[in-house]
C-alpha cells in the first residue's frame, strides 16, 4: 500500500491554486490529483512523491489534510485492463470505495484505489495479471 495525501477543502475560488502552490514551494512534486467537490468543499486526493512531507506542509499551512492507505495497482493500458481488475475485486466481493487512473507510459497505467477489505485484495489484483506497485517505485 502506498500514502495518499487527502486534503478537505473550502470550494472557493483560489484555495486549490493555494493548495498546489503550497506544495510546489516545498519542493514536493505531484503525480496525481483528483478533486470531488460539493457545493461548499472538495475533497483532494493526492499521489506526491513526498507524502508525509506534503502532508505536513499542507498543515503547517492551514489545510485539513491527512493520509489514507490506498492500493497502487500497476494496470495494462489497454481496453479491459481495468474491468478485468474490477472483476476480479467483485469476485473476491472486496468493494471499491473510490478509485482514479492515471498513465504512466505507453503501455501501463497506474489505478489508485481505496479498497473495502485488505483480506484477499493483494491476491485479487494479482488474479487479474496486475501487480502492486511499492512506494520506491511510484514516488520516483
Amino acid at each position: 500500500m502506498i500514502d495518499q495525501v487527502t486534503v478537505f477543502l473550502e470550494n472557493s475560488t483560489g484555495h486549490l491554486a493555494a493548495l498546489c502552490k503550497a506544495l510546489g514551494d516545498a519542493g514536493v512534486s505531484m503525480h496525481a490529483l483528483t478533486v470531488a467537490d460539493t457545493a461548499s468543499y472538495g475533497v483532494v486526493r493526492i499521489i506526491a512523491d513526498e507524502p508525509a512531507r506534503a502532508y505536513e506542509v499542507l498543515n503547517a499551512q492551514g489545510f485539513r489534510a491527512s493520509l489514507t492507505k490506498v492500493y497502487a495497482v500497476e494496470v495494462a493500458d489497454e481496453p479491459g485492463g481495468l474491468a478485468r481488475l474490477l472483476e476480479s475485486l467483485d469476485t473476491a466481493d472486496i468493494n471499491v470505495e473510490y478509485a482514479y487512473c492515471f498513465s504512466t507510459n505507453a503501455n501501463k497505467a497506474v489505478d489508485v484505489l481505496r479498497l473495502s477489505a485488505a483480506e484477499g485484495a493483494e491476491e485479487a489484483i494479482a488474479a487479474a495479471g496486475c501487480r502492486l506497485l511499492t512506494p520506491d517505485e511510484l514516488y520516483s
